[in-house]
């Protein structure tokens, strides 16, 4: 489990854009984190992997805080990875490369079979397995950076908008591979996402961010009903209280 106890946050000094944000993330689940640009989503997530120290509250994971905890820990301790929505993955590498260096960690014969079960999840890969990363389509960028990531068997997944320039055919695709990831891989999913109805019809809850606080929070399939998260997606910043934090 991820729990974030009020966060703050942010790039410089005395400007949070995190602004004592708690959340809880349930093993196993899928929850969805959406928002407005510049709500703080993607900084969210930063916190979360570690390239960014909260200036007040704290990460806890498995009910240890991450205090002073590096990347590098977070990922092979902790089994947290994370994709980035931009450059997630080697261009110039093949696909095969690519995979084999997200299990560089692995024994030879392990990632051997990790590389195999991956194919299996997506079979698309395995078609390309000689080409350059660079020269795949836009969603199967998208899958190569999370099989790349999926290599080590991470607990965690941390999605910065994974939909982001996908055809609605690929969009589509996507969402239902996250789904699916979760009941084979067992692994939980916090995801970033601009594409509301898409990720939350997959995910177990959802999350609103507006400038740097929660606004609302619940179940996915309550959220979808929402009439104020269709407002946000309309253009405009609803005026909501924040939400208060349950303990559910």
């Amino acid at each position: 489990m991820i729990v974030l106890r009020d966060i703050h946050a942010g790039y410089v000094a005395d400007v949070p854009i995190l602004k004592g944000i708690s959340l809880e993330v349930e093993e196993r689940s899928i929850v969805t984190l959406l928002g407005p640009n510049g709500s703080g989503k993607s900084t969210l997530l930063k916190t979360v992997m570690g390239y960014l120290e909260p200036s007040a509250g704290d990460v806890e994971i498995d009910g240890k805080s991450m205090r002073g905890v590096p990347v590098h820990d977070r990922a092979i301790v902790h089994g947290i990875a994370y994709v980035p929505q931009l450059e997630n993955v080697f261009g110039p590498l093949t696909v095969r490369e690519n995979l084999n260096l997200g299990g560089s960690r692995l024994p030879r014969a392990e990632r051997r079979r990790r590389v195999a079960e991956l194919l299996e999840l997506y079979p698309v890969l395995g078609e390309r397995l000689g080409q350059r990363a660079d020269s795949q389509s836009g969603g199967e960028r998208q899958m190569l950076a999370i099989a790349r990531a999926l290599m080590t068997r991470p607990r965690c997944l941390l999605l910065d908008e994974p939909s982001a320039g996908l055809s609605p055919l690929m969009l589509e695709q996507v969402f239902s591979m996250l789904a699916e990831l979760r009941e084979r891989e067992g692994v939980t999913i916090l995801v970033v996402e601009q594409n509301a109805v898409d990720s939350l019809s997959v995910s177990d809850r959802g999350v609103v961010l507006v400038l740097g606080e929660v606004a609302l929070e619940g179940p996915a399939r309550e959220l979808l009903d929402d009439p104020r998260v269709s407002e946000l997606y309309l253009g405009g910043v609803p005026e909501i209280e924040p939400a208060a934090t349950s303990g559910d």
